[in-house]
């Protein structure tokens, strides 16, 4: 097992995260290699009496890490048991390691937008993924988790029991998707809004949907059919055959897209389709859940996060709905239809960026059904 202490070599790395915008400064890192390292650590921070973190890829890190960070990137082993549908990871394998693994015996996991995404941690989210509208949230399909509980001893239990050093979970027949997405230019946008709104009434929960207005900025590695310019980006996910995604998407196409990804794909492609930056960086992220999107919400929204904003905003709306009306998680209801997600670049600092996402959340509370633990993102979660 190794350890790191504030200013050794390798502390700092050691601490580093996707979320950059998070500085943690805990009083021992340990970088565990399995489960009995884990153990090691909760043993010394209870002996210490001292607070104990946890942290795989770090993308959803929203507090400090103090005392006893447990270093999890080491614990990346998977495996599929093809004739259970199951697999298991450990503590620190993201969600691209178990997508290739489990296509290899024509399955796939309940995985979400980002394949660099750690397992565990999204899955203690709760796991909202590209096919949850048809299977359900990722943690209701948990079969087993290995915990290391606080007093340091190794046992099953619930998710909640301690730290989880590794989850078992289903699998499921799936090989390919009709989806990637549409991109549509800036004087498309509030055209998009209402037709995907209008579009995602009766879709079947055999799609996954969401819409993003991204500012795209004026630099080389941006396409150029969208360099610094502020885009929709209709993405799609979608179970059925390529004749039956062709059919469902063709109002959105009607719109004329800049750019059209959309067509039948291997599974292990399924982390390309929403297109997410895979460079770490400073960002600050909140939600809300609401039951419908009126003409005068999307308004807002426009007006907030659009692209006359005055901070450079990622506004992200999903569709929900589907399998997810059953769920029992605490922060969801019956109700819940859609999120409204917002994500800025810490830039200039996060007091402004704080003040914006502001605005844009107050006209939606008093419509608002809940708020999605595991879309906040560099914020406490006690904040509003």
């Amino acid at each position: 097992m190794q350890t790191f202490a504030p200013g050794q070599d390798g502390y700092r790395e050691e601490i580093a995260g996707f979320q950059t915008g998070v500085q943690s400064t805990p009083q021992l890192v340990v970088a565990a290699a399995d489960a009995d390292d884990v153990a090691a650590g909760v043993r010394y921070a209870a002996a210490h009496d001292l607070p104990v973190s946890v942290q795989a890829t770090g993308h959803g890190l929203r507090t400090p890490a103090e005392g006893v960070l447990i270093s999890t990137r080491r614990m990346t082993g998977v495996s599929i048991d093809p004739e259970r549908a199951v697999a298991r990871a450990e503590a620190g394998a993201t969600w691209g390691t178990v997508v290739e693994a489990a296509a290899e015996h024509g399955l796939a996991p309940l995985s979400g937008s980002a394949p660099g995404v750690g397992v565990v941690g999204y899955t203690l989210g709760g796991g909202f993924g590209l096919l949850g509208r048809h299977f359900g949230q990722a943690s209701e399909h948990v079969r087993s988790a290995e915990v290391v509980l606080p007093d340091g001893t190794a046992a099953g239990g619930p998710l909640d029991a301690g730290v989880v050093t590794a989850l078992e979970f289903s699998l499921f027949p799936v090989t390919t998707l009709y989806g990637g997405g549409l991109y549509f230019d800036t004087a498309k946008i509030a055209d998009v809004l209402c037709t995907w709104r209008d579009w995602t009434a009766d879709l079947p929960d055999t799609v996954g949907t969401s819409v993003a207005l991204v500012p795209y900025p004026n630099l080389p590695v941006v396409p150029e059919p969208l360099r610094g310019k502020h885009i929709a980006h209709v993405r799609v996910a979608s179970l059925g055959s390529a004749a039956q995604g062709e059919r469902l998407v063709a109002p959105l196409r009607a719109l004329g897209p800049l750019q059209d990804t959309l067509s039948t794909m291997p599974f292990t492609d399924s982390g390309k389709i929403a297109a997410e930056p895979p460079h770490p960086h400073a960002y600050l992220g909140d939600n809300r859940v609401l039951p419908a999107l009126p003409d005068e919400l999307l308004t807002t929204v426009l007006d907030h996060a659009g692209p006359g904003a005055p901070v450079p905003t990622v506004l992200i709306i999903d569709l929900l709905g589907g399998a997810y009306r059953h769920t029992t998680a605490a922060d969801f209801t019956p109700d819940s239809r859609y999120t409204v997600r917002a994500l800025s670049v810490v830039e200039p600092d996060p007091a402004t960026v704080q003040a914006a996402h502001a605005k844009l959340f107050a006209p939606l509370e008093p419509s608002s059904t809940g708020r999605l633990r595991s879309f906040v993102y560099g914020r406490p979660l006690a904040r509003a």
